[in-house]
């Protein structure tokens, strides 16, 4: 995992993050084994999630900033990064690759290695092992997910430049969704979408995607492409990438936040081509928002290409919340 891919130099300045496996047990017989990253030893527990074609690289360059004050885990999705990566195939599509699977995931993994649950456990006791979930683009849906499958285990959650979702069915207008329903299917079910996926995972590719994606093309350097590209060509990414993009079910963000009851904090990069700012600043109108900020300069991505500037808003979350929990305690 540490050796540099063909053609792009040894990584040189982007953080290494240590990492280790975990056997998710979905059910009798299923199986899989995830990723993910663990450092600091002090304080909450923040689980960073990251977003589409993502993987937990994409927060190094928060982790060294964050772990001195908390507990801080990075993972990645099944399907994501170094991951076990089940094949769709045979399977209703994004049947396995959706967000219910993946807040199922996550609420696993918090009480199987962050928070250890006794079976005698009851939810006023989880409440006080809960963790801050900090997510970006479509890894907002999964903490948002979470939040309402699971309220107890979470103190709170900050989103990212969340995905508007605006392939969702209930978003396309009418006379486009036979035309892309056809379009996902073709790429799902036939050799055209091996041959767009190989197109895009290249160093060249997923460099343009990433240029459009960060405001300041400065910040989109080998060893962030490498970050990127790397898992994503691992057995078994190309058949999560075609079901993945053919998931146009499902729950979107103003459905999900009316019924979270924990604080949402959102950041919005001002500058991100993909999930327009005039759009989502609709979604910190909702009860659970306490703040909505934008951030200028900042595009897709804010926490890697602005960590100077959004690890401090990850703080600000994280201890605004506890020292209301704190005061509340001594009430």
């Amino acid at each position: 995992m540490d050796q540099a891919m063909p053609g792009l130099p040894k990584k040189t300045t982007r953080p290494d993050l240590p990492t280790t496996f975990w056997i998710w047990k979905r059910s009798p017989g299923e199986e899989y084994k995830i990723r993910y990253h663990q450092s600091g030893e002090k304080g909450p527990a923040l689980v960073l999630i990251h977003g589409f074609g993502g993987n937990a690289n994409h927060w190094a360059q928060n982790v060294p900033d964050l772990n001195p004050h908390y507990r801080v885990y990075a993972l990645d999705l099944l399907g994501y990064g170094y991951s076990d990566k089940p094949s769709p195939k045979g399977r209703p599509p994004t049947e396995l690759f959706n967000f219910e699977t993946w807040s199922a995931m996550t609420e696993a993994f918090i009480t199987d290695i962050i928070h250890p649950q006794s079976p005698l456990d009851k939810p006023e006791e989880e409440e006080k092992d809960g963790v801050y979930l900090v997510c970006n683009s479509v890894g907002g849906l999964v903490g948002l997910q979470l939040a309402v499958d699971r309220p107890s285990l979470v103190r709170g959650v900050m989103l990212l430049n969340i995905s508007l979702r605006m392939l969702h069915l209930k978003k396309q207008p009418w006379y486009l969704k036979p035309f892309v329903k056809a379009l996902q299917t073709t790429l799902r079910e036939t050799r055209l979408g091996q041959l767009f996926f190989a197109q895009v995972a290249t160093p060249e590719g997923v460099k343009n995607a990433l240029s459009q994606a960060y405001h300041d093309k400065a910040r989109v350097t080998d060893e962030l492409v490498e970050a990127i590209l790397k898992p994503g060509l691992e057995p078994g990414a190309v058949d999560v990438f075609l079901d993945f993009i053919s998931y146009s079910g499902g729950p979107l963000p103003e459905e999900l936040l009316p019924k979270v009851n924990v604080p949402v904090y959102i950041g919005w990069g001002e500058e991100d081509p993909w999930e327009p700012i005039a759009l989502g600043r609709a979604y910190g109108e909702f009860p659970c928002v306490r703040e909505f900020r934008p951030f200028p300069l900042l595009g897709h991505c804010p926490m890697d290409e602005g960590p100077d500037i959004i690890d401090p808003f990850i703080r600000e979350m994280v201890d605004t919340l506890e020292q209301e929990r704190k005061t509340a305690a001594l009430k």
